[in-house]
């Protein structure tokens, strides 16, 4: 009991926390969950039945209590196995055993009908009496089919499965089976045409894929890209790049086999003059790894451990569903690159959420010297020449990032701050009943926009996403410092109906924390420009427009 005491004391002498000062909190890039598969039992089974007529909810007067309503809003434990359990118990186990059976028994009797089948093509002289006895059969096999696909779609993975022939052949699919009957054929188009009809949607692993890919299943190259593939590679050929038409262009998303160039070029890392370009890039690669040679020894003194320590704690925290991430040589990179920053920046040094800011930059550039996808890719396969250039390239172009916002990371981070209230008054103007519904669960805006602020909604989108939003941000106007806020408030918008259906803190904390975007792609991000480019043309010239 003395230690319970203890720590409520402890806890209400600690009320108040400097901002900043903030846990991982792992959203969609690190999902503790698949919000498409578990979002009606999370709705099911983490709601308490309300018995009273809404309203404001009572406050937590100790830290147990308030604890005990948002731990899993806020814990990213190992909840899977719980989640799944629940599940389990859910489930009727009869119905399960009798689905299971039916697919079991129709998948062998498909099986007999094509041995049958098999058979009578080759004795010919019995074909009279087999063909009476299979028509009585086809029948109640295509109605039990039937029945299987209104019940479960289990048996769609039988049908892929591989199934002897007398020739001891296997047959891995339907496209590859002998040539039956017409009236077999016509099952077999049944089910063909029952698999068809079915809602398709090209599945993009969670976050692990990084191509441009749209999530209609559009390929990556159409008609419409080769051109604006064509018109970007005529601007970077002349020898001075017009950097106004380079915007322009890049407002829409740049191609991946001109993305590298064009970043550097906007983002002022190369010239704009090409002939200066070589020399400016030997000059700028030779000056960050004289960096190393001067600062990166001095990681281990005493006034430098604990920059140093922090920074090997959250390399691996970056991206640990990407392998390309787990790498220790990448692992080494990213630490020069942060530690060498840290140094050279004081008034801010290392803050956690910078670490995941040099991710989009590297990518990029391992993608110049690349031509296969880079999520599995083995970078001690390049030359040692190459990865320093592709280290040294990205420590400068973060650096410029970082330039205009460094007022996101110093003491206190007033930037974010500031970021943050005016994302509140924007959204009060914009979306009044969205902003009205979290203010009465007593939801404030930074508890869920600092880490959009702080980490550029990079734990709230898949990699692939976050660099097509670069594109634009590197061709827009300070993007990062001032656009970046009105994509913050039409994304918060994107997701009004969710929010609304949410009826406590705890669902309200539980969504905005694990936003379901995995399965974006550029599609889904174009809009979501499209409206802050819309937001910023109403709001960003008059202010007084969102102020009451």
């Amino acid at each position: 009991m003395s230690g319970e005491g203890n720590k409520k004391q402890f806890w209400k002498r600690n009320t108040a926390k400097v901002p900043g000062n903030i846990q991982h909190v792992y959203g969609a890039q690190h999902p503790p969950f698949d919000p498409l598969l578990h979002a009606n039992l999370m709705k099911a089974g983490n709601k308490p039945p309300s018995t009273t007529t809404p309203g404001k909810p009572k406050k937590a007067t100790t830290f147990q209590e308030f604890e005990s309503i948002t731990s899993d809003a806020w814990d990213v434990g190992d909840d899977d196995d719980e989640l799944l359990a629940m599940a389990a118990q859910n489930l009727n186990i009869e119905v399960v055993m009798e689905t299971a059976n039916k697919v079991i028994e129709n998948h062998s009797k498909l099986q007999e009908r094509r041995q049958q089948q098999m058979d009578k093509m080759t004795e010919p002289d019995e074909k009279d009496g087999q063909e009476a006895h299979e028509e009585e059969e086809e029948e109640p096999d295509e109605e039990d089919e039937r029945e299987e696909g209104a019940e479960t779609t289990t048996d769609l993975s039988f049908s892929s499965e591989a199934f002897p022939l007398s020739d001891n052949r296997l047959v891995k699919s339907h496209s590859e089976a002998p040539v039956g009957s017409p009236k077999e054929l016509g099952v077999d188009q049944a089910v063909l045409h029952r698999q068809q009809s079915l809602p398709h949607r090209p599945v993009i692993p969670l976050v692990a894929r990084m191509a441009d890919q749209n999530t209609s299943g559009t390929p990556a190259m159409t008609e419409r890209e080769a051109s604006r593939l064509d018109k970007f590679r005529q601007v970077l050929a002349g020898p001075n790049t017009d950097l106004e038409e380079l915007r322009k262009l890049s407002w829409s998303g740049i191609p991946r086999q001109v993305r590298p160039i064009t970043w550097k070029l906007l983002s002022g890392y190369l010239p704009a003059n090409a002939e200066r370009r070589e020399s400016t890039l030997q000059r700028k690669r030779q000056e960050y790894f004289g960096f190393i040679e001067q600062y990166y020894d001095s990681r281990n003194d005493e006034h430098h451990q604990d920059t140093y320590r922090q920074i090997h704690i959250d390399i691996p925290r970056t991206n640990p569903l990407i392998p390309l991430f787990q790498q220790a040589s990448v692992q080494e990179i990213f630490e020069r690159i942060l530690f060498i920053w840290a140094i050279r920046h004081p008034a801010s040094g290392y803050v956690q959420g910078i670490n995941d800011l040099v991710t989009p930059f590297f990518v990029v550039y391992v993608f110049e010297y690349i031509e296969e996808e880079v999520e599995n890719f083995n970078v001690s396969s390049l030359q040692e020449e190459v990865l320093r250039n592709i280290e040294a390239d990205s420590f400068w172009c973060m650096s410029k990032l970082l330039d205009g916002i460094q007022d996101n990371y110093t003491f206190a981070q007033p930037g974010i701050q500031r970021k943050v209230k005016a994302l509140e008054e924007l959204v009060s103007r914009i979306d009044e009943t969205v902003h009205r519904h979290m203010q009465q669960y007593e939801v404030e805006y930074l508890q869920f926009a600092f880490r959009w602020m702080n980490n550029l909604l990079m734990r709230e989108l898949p990699l692939r996403c976050t660099i097509r939003l670069w594109d634009t941000y590197q061709a827009e106007p300070e993007g990062f410092s001032h656009f970046h806020l009105y994509v913050c408030a039409a994304f918060l918008v994107r997701w009004r109906k969710e929010i609304l259906e949410e009826k406590d803190f705890q669902g309200l904390m539980i969504l905005l924390q694990n936003l379901p975007t995995m399965h974006w792609g550029n599609e889904e991000v174009s809009v979501l420009l499209a409206e802050a480019y819309r937001l910023k043309f109403a709001f960003a010239d008059a202010p007084n427009h969102y102020k009451r």
